[in-house]
Order: C-alpha cells, then sequence, then structure tokens
C-alpha cells in the first residue's frame, strides 16, 4: 500500500491518539479554564473503534503509536485500549502526567509500551500546586522513578514560560547527572485561551545561553523527523533538548497525525480544518481516502496560520481548538 504523504513528500507514519480531552490536572496553558467541559462519552472513539482506526493506519505505513490526552490514563477504558493497541506491530508510546502511574504498573509492565513521558513543568512543590491546582507533585516524582527503576525510557516535557518557571531550566538539567532522563525544554505555544504573549516565550537560543552558564554543552545528533534538538551537559548520564515550534519549527520533517478523542484528524497542531474520520467509520465508509485527503491539504507549515514573524495579533486571530481537546 501506498505510504500516507502530503503535497511536499512527507512520509507521515506517526500516529497520535488522545484517548480523552479530560485531565487531572488544570495547567493554564493547556486547559482554558477551570470549568471546562469534557466530550460526552458517546462522542468518543469507543475503545474498538480507535483499534479499528489504527489498524487503517498501520495497513498504511505507521509505525508508531504514541497515547496521548488531556491525561490518557483518566479514560476508564484506558487499560483496555493499552491491551489491544499493544499487539500491533508498532512502537506504542504514552504522554502522561505522571500522578497515575502507580495505578497502572501492572498494565505498563504487561504492555508493548518503553517509552513514556511525563508533562512536569516546575520542580518546586509550592510551584507545582499553582501552575497544575493539585497537590500530586511527590507522587508524579514517585512515579518517575519506579519507571527508571523498570528500565522504561523516560522523557520529562517541561513548557518553559518566562517569569514562572525559566529559572529553573538547570534545576531540570541536573536531573540528568545521575539519571538516564531525558529532558525537553517546549518553547510557549498560542492555542485558543491559553494566555500566549511572546514576551513569555523563552526561546531555544536563550534555553542554550542558561545551559551554557553552568555545563559544557554539547550537541547530539538528532534522530530522523526529530522535532527536539538534543544536547548533552558533559559528565551528565542523561540528555536535554528542546522543541523549539515557535522560533526554530522543524515542519519540513513531519510525519505526525494527530486524532483528537472525538476521531478527528488534525493534519497540524496549527491546522484550521479538521476530518471527521470517526463519523465516516460508524457510517460504514472506507475511511482510507479520508485519512489520504486530509494529509493531502496539509500546509507546508504551521498550519498555514502562523509565520516566521509572528506577533502578538497573529494569535489573536488563531482558528484553533485549545490544547487539551487536541491532544498532546
Amino acid at each position: 500500500m501506498q505510504p500516507i504523504q502530503d503535497s511536499f513528500g512527507r512520509h507521515h507514519n506517526y500516529l497520535r491518539i488522545s484517548l480523552t480531552d479530560a485531565c487531572n490536572f488544570r495547567c493554564f496553558y493547556c486547559m482554558p479554564n477551570e470549568d471546562v467541559s469534557c466530550t460526552p462519552n458517546a462522542q468518543l472513539m469507543q475503545p474498538d473503534e480507535i483499534l479499528m482506526i489504527a489498524k487503517q493506519f498501520v495497513s498504511m505505513g505507521v509505525d508508531k503509536i504514541r497515547l496521548t490526552g488531556g491525561e490518557p490514563l483518566v479514560r476508564k477504558e484506558a487499560r483496555e485500549i493499552i491491551d489491544e493497541l499493544s499487539k500491533l506491530p508498532v512502537e506504542l508510546c504514552l504522554t502522561s502526567n505522571g500522578a497515575l502511574i502507580h495505578l497502572f504498573q501492572d498494565c505498563l509492565l504487561q504492555s508493548s509500551i518503553r517509552s513514556i513521558n511525563i508533562s512536569l513543568d516546575t520542580l518546586e512543590e509550592d510551584k507545582f500546586q499553582v501552575l497544575t491546582k493539585r497537590t500530586h507533585f511527590k507522587q508524579v516524582l514517585d512515579n518517575i522513578e519506579w519507571l527508571l527503576e523498570n528500565d522504561f525510557s523516560v522523557k520529562v516535557n517541561a513548557v518553559l514560560i518566562k517569569g514562572m518557571n525559566d529559572n529553573e531550566i538547570n534545576d531540570f538539567i541536573e536531573l540528568t547527572r545521575y539519571k538516564k532522563l531525558h529532558i525537553r525544554f517546549i518553547e510557549f505555544m498560542p492555542f485558543t485561551d491559553n494566555s500566549w504573549q511572546d514576551d513569555r516565550l523563552v526561546s531555544q537560543q536563550q534555553i542554550l545561553n542558561t545551559a551554557q552558564e553552568k555545563y559544557d554543552v554539547i550537541k547530539l545528533q538528532d534522530e530522523q523527523n526529530a522535532t527536539a534538538k538534543k544536547y548533552k551537559a558533559v559528565g551528565c548520564e542523561g540528555t536535554f533538548a528542546i522543541i523549539s515550534t515557535m522560533t526554530n519549527p522543524f515542519c519540513d520533517s513531519c510525519n505526525r497525525i494527530r486524532l483528537t478523542a472525538d476521531g478527528k484528524i488534525k493534519n497540524c497542531l496549527f491546522s484550521k480544518t479538521e476530518t471527521d474520520l470517526l463519523a465516516a467509520l460508524r457510517g460504514n465508509l472506507n475511511i482510507e481516502p479520508f485519512i489520504r485527503a486530509s494529509i493531502k491539504s496539509k500546509k507546508e507549515k504551521l498550519g498555514g496560520q502562523l509565520f516566521d514573524n509572528f506577533s502578538t495579533e497573529d494569535f489573536e486571530k488563531l482558528e484553533n481548538r485549545s490544547m487539551i481537546s487536541i491532544g498532546g
């Protein structure tokens, strides 16, 4: 079967499936407000539908699937979904806020998942409570330790926001000194109602400058289609990386497809348009043409909405969902 390609020749073999738009945290840059309404269960992809759609993508050349949310582990059928997707011939990964990992230890050990990304934006307990409006800081740290002890590859994702946690860059890197952790700093990105302003952006260069004040930093070889530029502080076991969506986009090698919890394809994190795959599936239609048409219509860069010389005005006109309803 022909691979999934867009009109710019980019081969798409990486599917990110959001299991839910619900979350047990309330981070402002992801969730617009405390009282956000979640999608009713009947409108979500059901476990059998997720499996059918995933199998279709695999038959078209997808060889990596990541489960995201919201928080994917709050989905009541999360175990069932993980068990079934583990049977597919793909690299299966998970992104989580880490607060529920201890309740899924048996499931994770029995699954094919060996790489887990944990979203953690601060190493200060008081600040964690302010950012997430929750008190699970110690549990998240304990769960990261358990993952490392059980030979999972662990990446810690930290969204940097100026004046909030940019003073912790080197504290995060220090975590890699004796642990095989992979820290990934993410530039603050604009989504609907997340209070984005360009003066709150901590750029790739600013992150590197801060790291080099304390460490001898070496550049590592980036993986194919990587979104993250990898580095290592000399003398540390782990690594750190920077996802520079805003100041140094990586669109030219993008291989990602996002499937929202309500079954819609977003061919770019910033795309205006969506393709309702779930409606097609429930209408007993062949979903392959819908997949191909969606990816074929993908814009060259940043959903066709953002440009290199961005300004706050650009983002006031941005047509998109909030991050939590897209899936990480």
